[in-house]
């Protein structure tokens, strides 16, 4: 089994800010602006209402509601309409999808996505950034992997429920996947009942990467079992000794700053599985 740290949503690249983490604690990543999408911000819903309205604060009305949203990966079953047999759902491509290929990622996998957020409040009726705090990247859904779909020049039949998703739409190409979610999670004997694919709906400090008062979001403490020590593949794109500083209970990790997809074996770290079911059974919540 393989463990994948996937960055997903707004930044300061993709979209112009972080995602917002609200007054009440609950947390909600942005999906990054796509002119090709199908889905618009104003068909997105949250918990609050359209999402359209929540991105329009944010960017100080840079992005309106009618621009296309990459709704990617696709967790919550509440945020559109859906076809009978909705499951959740991640498409990849590119660069980042052949090294998901070359690390054979698939069935039985584990995605954790995660971004970049900040706290916001609400002033005279409009969201906008709380000025003085540090954004920081945090765990916020995770999907684990039933069965992967090759889009290529074909789509696959059986999936017209599918049929939305911005990869759907892509024109042809070999390396363009979706990833569909598990009914429920299922990781080595740990207990089920899990839904196989979700977001956490509140900031939790045990899925904060970012270290506490860092001065780069790109500074994370990690557990300690991450270090990668004598014999053991360290997390990908993660390869230099000199990003690791072990210590007794945490590790210390200078992460790069680009790419998208962090593949760990977990045949050599195998605390990273109890450790993501604690993560997810502690925190997880449906919309």
């Amino acid at each position: 089994m393989k463990l994948i740290l996937s960055r997903k949503g707004f930044d300061s690249a993709a979209g112009g800010v972080p995602s917002p983490i609200f007054p009440d604690g609950g947390i909600l990543s942005l999906p990054i602006p796509d002119p090709c999408s199908p889905i618009t911000y104003g068909d997105i819903s949250y918990p609050e209402g359209c999402l359209a309205g929540l991105v329009f604060d944010l960017t100080g009305g840079r992005i309106p509601p009618y621009y296309g949203a990459h709704l990617d990966p696709d967790l919550v079953a509440g945020s559109l309409p859906r076809l009978p047999g909705w499951r959740g759902v991640f498409g990849q491509t590119g660069s980042a999808q052949g090294h998901l290929r070359n690390h054979k990622v698939g069935p039985g996998d584990l995605f954790l996505f995660f971004g970049l957020f900040h706290r916001v409040e609400k002033r005279q009726g409009s969201y906008r950034r709380v000025w003085g705090r540090r954004p920081y990247h945090l765990i916020w859904g995770w999907l684990q992997v039933a069965e992967v779909l090759y889009l290529g020049t074909v789509r696959p039949a059986g999936y017209d429920w599918a049929a939305y998703h911005p990869h759907w739409h892509r024109g042809p190409d070999p390396n363009n996947v979706l990833y569909i979610a598990q009914p429920h999670l299922n990781l080595d004997g740990l207990p089920g009942g899990l839904p196989g694919a979700g977001t956490f709906s509140h900031f939790s400090p045990d899925r904060q990467l970012t270290a506490s008062h860092a001065d780069r979001v790109s500074t994370w403490e990690l557990p300690g079992w991450f270090y990668p020590g004598e014999n053991r593949q360290p997390l990908t794109y993660h390869g230099d000794p000199g990003r690791w500083q072990p210590a007794e209970i945490l590790t210390r990790l200078r992460s790069v700053t680009r790419g998208q997809e962090f593949v760990l074996d977990c045949h050599q770290y195998p605390e990273a599985i109890p450790w993501a079911w604690h993560l997810i059974r502690s925190n997880a919540t449906a919309f």
